[in-house]
């Protein structure tokens, strides 16, 4: 009984430093009194927690604050720099790997891009940016507390890729693969999700709990924040709306299925338009070469664009009518193109969404563009740590 009870102690010890950090973190600078205050905890806890706190890096003391009449309170603030996550987005034709410190903000970047690269030659250039990622971090009392990878594709909670249609992987236990190479906990967790994370805490998603994020690359993947969570479904799979039927006997998919959006609204579908339409111009036929032509005034590329953005409506409007959000947010590598994208995917929204399922709603283009995934599945890092502290 006795052992029962010292562990039921040790665990209440480690969620009320848990809670004391947390409030820190959210509120630094803030005072002792102030914390007591705020968590309900009694002085003498909170006394003793922040020494181990202080003791552990992962806050400092800074000179006093505003005095209420007595003493000026030491302030206490949160170390951002006690340790660093890597973030790596793994898309079909690109990394992009991040390095963050604790609260998110990108010390270093790295981008590769590539095409038609296998299993074996991907995962060669994933260590060599994690390598570099690592090597170049700054010196800092935890050093690097974990790797976090977002993938396009389903991802199962023990953290195996079980398909991603679009690299043509399958079953690939990817973090097994990392964390025996690195020594480091690693979480793999699929790209819309971790972006629709990435947008809620660090982009256009912060003042709002209902969110479809929709990256738009080679495929389209959606994240989903219902009620203030990332939902993932009974077994973490949800989100594979890219994978929606919008076109009934329509093109087949990678993934085996016929007519999916994503074969309609996303990169490989503009690259595909552009192809069969003949447009070369001397520009070559990839994103950037498009949105080159368009800006050119290139009327055939806008008249891609505006049928990419028409087709994005459709999908939308169906998630629309299914989650009734507060907002959508576009973003992956197609944001670039927002310029020609915002006008007929609107009107397809105005056009045929329910009239009071647009009440409230906003329709939006990330801010962080290509960088959601890499900064939601590097935070996802950091609040692991920052639980097992």
């Amino acid at each position: 009984m006795m052992k029962n009870k010292t562990w039921n102690q040790h665990v209440v010890k480690k969620e009320n430093k848990s809670l004391v950090l947390e409030v820190i973190r959210t509120h630094s600078p803030i005072s002792r009194a102030s914390i007591a205050n705020d968590t309900g905890l009694n002085k003498g806890t909170v006394s003793s927690l922040v020494s181990d706190l202080l003791e552990d890096q992962l806050i400092y003391e800074s000179g006093p604050g505003e005095s209420s009449g007595g003493r000026r309170p030491v302030m206490l603030l949160f170390n951002q720099l006690a340790g660093y996550a890597i973030g790596i987005d793994l898309g079909v034709n690109y990394l992009l790997g991040v390095l963050t410190d604790l609260e998110g903000n990108i010390v270093l970047e790295k981008l590769v891009q590539f095409n038609h690269l296998s299993y074996e030659e991907i995962e060669i250039e994933l260590f060599t940016m994690v390598d570099y990622l690592m090597e170049s971090a700054p010196p800092s009392p935890y050093g690097i507390i974990g790797i976090g990878i977002g993938v396009p594709g389903t991802v199962s909670k023990s953290g195996e890729i079980l398909l991603a249609p679009n690299l043509g992987w399958k079953n690939i236990d990817l973090k097994s693969i990392m964390e025996d190479k690195y020594d480091l906990p690693v979480i793999i967790e699929n790209e819309a999700n971790a972006g629709a994370y990435g947008e809620k805490k660090f982009g256009v998603g912060k003042d709002f709990n209902q969110i479809v994020y929709i990256s738009v690359g080679i495929g389209i993947g959606v994240g989903l924040i219902l009620n203030d969570e990332l939902y993932k479904g009974s077994n973490g799979f949800s989100g594979e709306l890219g994978h929606m039927t919008i076109e009934v006997g329509g093109t087949k998919c990678r993934c085996g299925n016929e007519g999916c959006w994503e074969l309609y609204a996303s990169e490989q579908a503009l690259v595909k338009s552009a192809e069969n339409n003949g447009l070369s111009a001397n520009k070559e036929l990839t994103l950037e070469g498009l949105i080159t032509l368009a800006e050119e005034g290139n009327v055939q590329a806008i008249n891609l664009f505006n049928q990419i953005g028409d087709y994005l409506g459709v999908g939308i409007n169906n998630i629309i009518n299914t989650f009734n959000p507060q907002q959508v947010i576009i973003g992956n590598r197609m944001a670039f193109a927002q310029e020609w994208l915002t006008d007929p995917l609107n009107n397809r929204i105005r056009r045929q969404t329910l009239w009071f399922q647009q009440q409230d709603l906003e329709v939006n283009f990330s801010e962080l563009l290509t960088h959601s995934s890499a900064l939601g599945v590097a935070a996802f890092s950091v609040e692991n740590f920052l639980i097992t502290i």
